[in-house]
This record gives structure tokens, C-alpha cells and sequence, in this order.
């Protein structure tokens, strides 16, 4: 059996190791003990925090797997990303270059450094064992975070986003950064994508050009680069696009993957989950139900599972002994679900590389 939980100081070793097996090494999750300890007790501040607005917390989960009885999985929730310091990205623009003499027009797209994406809540750090990679665990470990915003919205911006890692060649390496990055900094892109995990994005903006790039001044590489996810997280940007988030114009300033925005009362998630009371039945008395994903209502004690979306003729969710103690409820107590399944998925009917969305609509 799965549950999302809170991360714990015994989950240290854990997330040392899914930090390390990250594909590609991710700048929010570094694979550094020292960071990767401020991480959980941060995290546990947080948690145990009275909380208004959101501010500088970060909410850190571990999905797990009792019956291995270890972490399989590790994901974040920062309630406002740029609380400490702003959260750069390059917004796509256009400029339009005309002369009425020589009667000439053309529009130029560029990048132009922008921190606008500081005010939303970014989910992020996500990072899943490969051997549950295709499962409902994946889902689970990334869409519980939106169950738990569902819960405490006045710890969250009502602007929710998500960056998802660039692409990069067989090498390893970002020809977005070799054209851009490399020539301000003499580093490779592995390089300076851990060290900005274990400091802070905000010295790249810093150094970096603050005028708009012409996109036509880059690699052809390069400009294919933008907006492109990696892809080992393609069905990943699928499941969000699903979900009810939308391409930005904005794109990550190392290696320009893809930035989703989305307003969190518009998220499948948000419109469909709905507390029932618990209503406790043996597993093999069950009925069959689509799976759905089901959380308590306990903030540091938080816990998600998915379960049969299975309802009495009252409105009651009628869950096992076994999910119910998992979620550490009993009978009549009030589960927040909301089903796993999102429409549009596999059915063709998404792009994941469409944009078709003008950030303007937000």
C-alpha cells in the first residue's frame, strides 16, 4: 500500500538517493546532504507553522511504500516562490522592427528576463523510484499536492505553477545553455545546474544579460530547445496539461523547459474533489469504483492514498480498515477525494506540445 505523508529526518538517506537518481538532476532537489537536511526541517517549520498568506514555506512530501517499508518518491510544495528572492525565467515576446522608408516589417521573437512567476506557489522537487515510473503511484505522488492546497488555500497563491526540465542532447548537455549561458559563465551545464541547487537561481540572473535576447541571434538548436520538455517528464507535462494547466510564455533561464501556469479553482482536481464522511466495510465487500485519490484532513499528519471512489446511497465513502488506518480516520470522520482518472488522457485529445494559450487569459 501507498501514502503520501510529510517527510520525516529519518527520510534523509531516502531523498540522498532519489536526488542522485533524478532524470535529469533537477536544480530544486540537489543531491546534497547538508541542503537536503535544511529541506526537511524547513519543511517541518512549515508544517507545524499558523500560516495566513503564503509566504516562504516549503511543504515537503515522501510518497511510501509500506509493505517495502521505504520512500519511494519525494515531492514539494513552495507556497510562494519567490518569498526569499525573485524567481527568474525568460518570458517569449515579440518585437516589431519597421522602417516606412524602406518599407519593411517583421516581427522578432525574443527572451526577456522576467521574475512575474515570483508570486505563484510552485510545485516542484519531484522525483520518483524508476520502478514505480507508469503506476498510480506516479500520479499519486504528483497530483496529493493539490489535494493538500485543496485543504489550506490560505497557505497558497491562487496562481499555481510548475517548470519542468528542458531538453538536452545525448550528451547530457543544454544546447539552449551553450548558446546563451556558456558565454557569461565558463561552466558546463551540469555544472551550474548544481550549483544553483545549492545556492540560489538569483546569481545567474544577476550576471546574465538584461537586455532581450533575439532568438534569432541563437543556435537552431537552441531555439528548438525552447519550451521543450525533456523527455523522460512528456507524460508528466500531459497528466498537468490534463489537469487543467496552461503553457506560459515563460521557460526556465538554464535550459528553457517549459513553464505551466494554472488557476487552482480551475484545476480537475479542485472542481471535483468533495468531502464525504468515512463509512468503514471489509475490502472484499467493496463495490467496484473508479480509483480516486483520498486525503484526511490533518495538516501535519497529512495523508493521501488512492482507493475505490466507492459511495453509499447516503454519500458515504466506504473505505477499508486497512485505508482507513492508513489515513488514520474512523468511521464518520470526513475524507476529502477526488478521482484519479483525468479526462483527455490517452485518448489523443491532448498536445503536450501544442501552446495554443496566451498568458494574457490567466
Amino acid at each position: 500500500m501507498l501514502v503520501i505523508r510529510p517527510v520525516r529526518p529519518a527520510d534523509l538517506p531516502a531523498l540522498e538517493r532519489l536526488a542522485g537518481s533524478a532524470t535529469p538532476r533537477l536544480t530544486n532537489l540537489p543531491a546534497h546532504r547538508d541542503r537536503l537536511e535544511e529541506r526537511i526541517a524547513r519543511s517541518q517549520r512549515a508544517f507545524a507553522a499558523e500560516v495566513e498568506a503564503p509566504g516562504d514555506e516549503h511543504y515537503t512530501f515522501v510518497l511510501e511504500d509500506l509493505e517495502r517499508g521505504e520512500v519511494a518518491g519525494t515531492a514539494t510544495i513552495r507556497a510562494q516562490v519567490g518569498a526569499r528572492e525573485a524567481y527568474y525565467t525568460y518570458r517569449q515576446e515579440t518585437l516589431i522592427h519597421a522602417s516606412q522608408q524602406l518599407d519593411v516589417r517583421r516581427e522578432v521573437p525574443t527572451l526577456s528576463l522576467s521574475h512575474e512567476v515570483s508570486e505563484a506557489t510552485l510545485l516542484c522537487a519531484l522525483s520518483l523510484d524508476a520502478r514505480y515510473k507508469g503506476t498510480s503511484a506516479e500520479s499519486l505522488l504528483r497530483r496529493a499536492r493539490l489535494m493538500f492546497i485543496a485543504q489550506y488555500p490560505e497557505r497558497f497563491a491562487s496562481i499555481l505553477a510548475m517548470a519542468f526540465p528542458g531538453y538536452l542532447d545525448e550528451q547530457g548537455e543544454s544546447p539552449f545553455w551553450n548558446s546563451v549561458g556558456r558565454h557569461f559563465f565558463v561552466r558546463d551545464y551540469q555544472e551550474i545546474n548544481y550549483l544553483a541547487g545549492v545556492r540560489s537561481k538569483s546569481f545567474i540572473a544577476e550576471v546574465m544579460p538584461q537586455f532581450p535576447l533575439y532568438l534569432a541571434l541563437l543556435t537552431p538548436q537552441a531555439r528548438a530547445a525552447i519550451g521543450r520538455e525533456h523527455p523522460d517528464h512528456e507524460s508528466a507535462l500531459t497528466e498537468m496539461l490534463a489537469e487543467g494547466f496552461l503553457r506560459s510564455r515563460h521557460v526556465d533561464i538554464f535550459d528553457a523547459g517549459p513553464v505551466i501556469k494554472g488557476e487552482r479553482e480551475r484545476l480537475a482536481s479542485f472542481r471535483r474533489a468533495a468531502w464525504h464522511p468515512v463509512r468503514i466495510r471489509p475490502a472484499h465487500a467493496l463495490p467496484d469504483a473508479e480509483p480516486a485519490m483520498v486525503a484526511n484532513q490533518r495538516l501535519g499528519d497529512f495523508r493521501c492514498v488512492v482507493a475505490r471512489y466507492a459511495l453509499s446511497p447516503t454519500g458515504q465513502l466506504m473505505l477499508s480498515p486497512e485505508h482507513a488506518e492508513r489515513l488514520g480516520v474512523e468511521e464518520g470522520r470526513a475524507v476529502l477525494a477526488a478521482p484519479l482518472a483525468l479526462s483527455g488522457m490517452g485518448d489523443g485529445s491532448l498536445d503536450a506540445h501544442d501552446p495554443g494559450y496566451d498568458e494574457g487569459e490567466l
